[in-house]
């Protein structure tokens, strides 16, 4: 059902991704411009994703009816997976699905739909077609009887925004400033739209992200927080990686707020598109392609939580050792969950991580 009014003045808001979540919700990938020979190496990392959730929560898996099949197969007998058949334009789960919210009252939860338009719209977006991904919102609360708050016109994706659970957001400049976003809305303008649909009180701007992530710099690629108050930053000690003014204007903009930042270097070696990466892609006109030699945006900060897990990207090869140096930090400070690493390369060709590919349901706690 569609709500005519807004989370905040029915006492709602966002949950912070590290409490308890009712399920997790995914996308099988198919789409020929972000994975290559129809996901036959993503499919299997989506595949183990899916699963390693489901042993701590209900997975929902959005299908098409060229993936349904091969969906249903892989998932045979596990009762915690729900296949749903939606159309979709790609599998990008953070930005696409619903952003929930949950009654400060009774617990009730509600979804959120935001304008989507690929990142940048005619201005800057990565393919020229989204209406499905700008449907799916709707389509999933309509399925699966949540009802639904409609943000539309305003233009969001769930990765460019984080929440503290406790009325604290963080978002990037680089991002909700953007010109493919909301230009005719200023600064202040959007922070008033985003503490009415989600119910904060403070946002934190922060004025970069990940170098050459072509989201604009989503916020979930450089900052997470780990409890109130407390986040992992994206970081790098090298002066001459682009990273380090990024990072480090991000480190002064928290501390400046009272936030206690703990440093999550990034990979010691950028992980870029090899010659053999672009076999097996199909790009469409109008879309974003992939060059020899392009530094993808790596990062360990864009893992997960699920109820009882976290799940961190691993790189592999030059990078194994910076592989488990993020794994131990965050086993560190994400106690008593256990941390659960995922190879994630064939992840990040196709432009984002473990935390683009998933959303959650958070728990109707009152």
């Amino acid at each position: 059902m569609r709500i005519d009014s807004s989370p905040v003045k029915d006492g709602f808001f966002m949950p912070a991704e590290f409490s308890r979540h009712i399920a997790t919700i995914m996308i099988y990938p198919e789409r020929p411009g972000s994975w290559s020979y129809e996901a036959k190496k993503a499919g299997p990392v989506f595949e183990g994703i899916i699963k390693e959730i489901a042993a701590h929560e209900k997975v929902y898996v959005i299908v098409s009816d060229n993936t349904e099949d091969k969906a249903r197969r892989a998932f045979a007998g596990i009762d915690s997976i729900e296949i749903l058949n939606i159309p979709t334009d790609d599998s990008w789960a953070r930005d696409t699905a619903p952003t929930f919210v949950v009654s400060r009252k009774d617990g009730t939860v509600r979804g959120i739909n935001w304008r989507f338009n690929a990142w940048g719209g005619d201005f800057d977006g990565l393919y020229a077609h989204w209406d499905k991904d700008d449907a799916l919102a709707k389509a999933f609360c309509d399925r699966t009887g949540f009802d639904c708050y409609d943000a539309d016109p305003f233009v969001l994706e769930g990765g460019s925004v984080h929440s503290d659970g406790a009325g604290t957001l963080m978002v990037t400049e680089s991002c909700l400033l953007s010109k493919g976003r909301n230009p005719e809305l200023s600064k202040s303008e959007i922070e008033d739209k985003l503490k009415e649909y989600l119910g904060a009180t403070r946002v934190i701007w922060l004025p970069r992200g990940i170098y050459n992530d072509e989201t604009n710099e989503h916020v979930d690629n450089v900052c997470a927080f780990i409890t109130p108050g407390e986040v992992v930053l994206a970081w790098t000690d090298n002066t001459e990686d682009p990273q380090y003014e990024l990072s480090l204007a991000c480190l002064q903009t928290l501390e400046k707020e009272g936030i206690k930042v703990h440093k999550l270097p990034i990979p010691d070696v950028p992980v870029t598109v090899q010659a053999e990466d672009l076999e097996g892609y199909v790009f469409e006109e109008g879309e974003d392609t992939r060059e020899v030699g392009e530094r993808l945006a790596a990062s360990y900060v864009n893992f997960y939580f699920a109820n009882d897990i976290v799940l961190v990207p691993q790189f592999g090869g030059e990078n194994a050792e910076s592989d488990k140096r993020a794994v131990e930090i965050l086993a560190g400070l994400c106690k008593p969950r256990t941390v659960v690493p995922i190879p994630a390369r064939d992840i990040i060709l196709g432009g984002g991580n473990i935390h683009c590919i998933t959303q959650q349901i958070p728990a109707g706690e009152a």
